[in-house]
């Protein structure tokens, strides 16, 4: 049995400009009640979001669709190779020790892809195997992890990692109605990225068993992914989607009103397959880190879990620091979780994302 990969380090960035949500209701020009309240009551205090800039009437200009794509092009490199070398950093390695790149976006379509275009920005060795994952949204963050982690499996002591970037304000949509309402009032830019390597020379991880050993710092070493599980929901399939808006000639996303208890339904059989076989319960999870899709989607799942406030911690603090990042949001919450250092060998972690289709993903981690 091959040794299990291990996450080796963890990377953020966002774009420049952060904007409250009242700062966003007076660039966008909204003054409906209604709409406001979704603003004002979403748990969100600021957003990284790139705006254009007000003509000399005042008015920020809609910006066409292409424009939108060269945007979504600019930003996903900027916030990319930022997010890529924090990580790197974090996992003491730099770019000449890459040898697989796989990225993640749903605000825009590149082709050649941004995992190319940051090969070639970068100087990253052309030799560096790569992959793209387009349009799977909020959830993608864990599809690729999956992916990677059994590339790394099998190339042991190679570096890999998934970069998820998404630049939201590439995908909003400026009119009245209270669709674009709740899209507008929720996601933000930001990028994360994660290391994964396979130490040829480790004994292979087990859901149950002796901790792992510490590095000689005695900090815990890097958690061993265990094990992934999967929940689709098909007759959600239209609840979350990011398609051609006629009407505006531009694509826009819609989120379904009753999305956040759709997913808190389905949330305790992904996770009771998850854990299923290890020996481990609910409680036997010390850290929980989960998609910052929204105030009601992280309720329903508290609820629904049976989770305290203090588990979903950073959920809730990087919902209200960044808003949604989409792909990247657990991530961000994965830097807060090592930051605060209480990670202690032999711990286990959930890392749970939602998104279209609908879906859930999940993974187990252990320190």
């Amino acid at each position: 049995m091959l040794a299990r990969p291990r996450i080796v380090g963890v990377g953020t960035a966002t774009s420049p400009a952060s904007y409250s949500q009242e700062e966003v209701l007076e660039a966008f020009g909204i003054t409906d009640p209604r709409i406001c309240s979704v603003f004002l009551n979403s748990a969100i205090e600021r957003r990284n979001l790139d705006l254009p800039a007000p003509g000399s009437d005042g008015i920020r200009p809609v910006e066409p669709q292409g424009d939108l794509l060269d945007k979504h092009k600019r930003l996903a490199l900027d916030m990319g190779a930022e997010a890529l070398r924090n990580c790197l950093r974090r996992a003491g390695a730099d770019l000449a020790d890459l040898r697989h790149l796989c990225c993640v976006t749903s605000t825009g379509f590149l082709t050649p892809g941004i995992s190319a275009l940051l090969i070639r920005e970068l100087g990253i060795d052309r030799h560096c195997s790569r992959s793209d994952i387009v349009g799977m949204g909020c959830n993608a963050g864990l599809n690729a992890l999956n992916v990677v982690a059994g590339w790394s499996a099998a190339n042991p002591g190679d570096l890999a990692v998934v970069l998820c970037v998404e630049a939201c304000s590439a995908a909003y949509a400026m009119d009245s109605t209270m669709r674009t309402a709740v899209v507008n009032s929720l996601f933000g830019d930001g990028a994360g990225a994660i290391a994964l390597r396979t130490d040829p020379a480790e004994a292979p991880l087990a859901p149950a068993g002796p901790p792992p050993g510490e590095p000689s710092n005695g900090a815990p070493a890097g958690p061993g992914i265990l094990k992934f599980a999967s929940c689709i929901i098909p007759d959600a399939v239209d609840a979350m989607r990011y398609d051609w808006d006629r009407d505006l000639g531009r694509f826009s996303f819609y989120l379904d009103p009753l999305i956040p208890y759709v997913v808190g339904a389905h949330a305790e059989l992904v996770v009771d397959r998850l854990l299923s076989g290890t020996g481990l319960r609910r409680s036997d999870i010390a850290h929980w880190l989960v998609h910052s899709g929204g105030k009601k989607v992280i309720d329903a799942v508290v609820v629904n879990l049976g989770l305290t406030r203090h588990d979903v911690r950073h959920t809730t603090g990087v919902l209200r620091d960044h808003g949604n990042v989409s792909s990247g949001s657990f991530l961000f919450s994965y830097e807060r979780l090592l930051d605060e250092g209480v990670a202690a060998a032999g711990d286990y972690g959930v890392l749970m994302t939602m998104g279209p289709g609908s879906t859930i993903e999940t993974a187990l981690i252990r320190w």
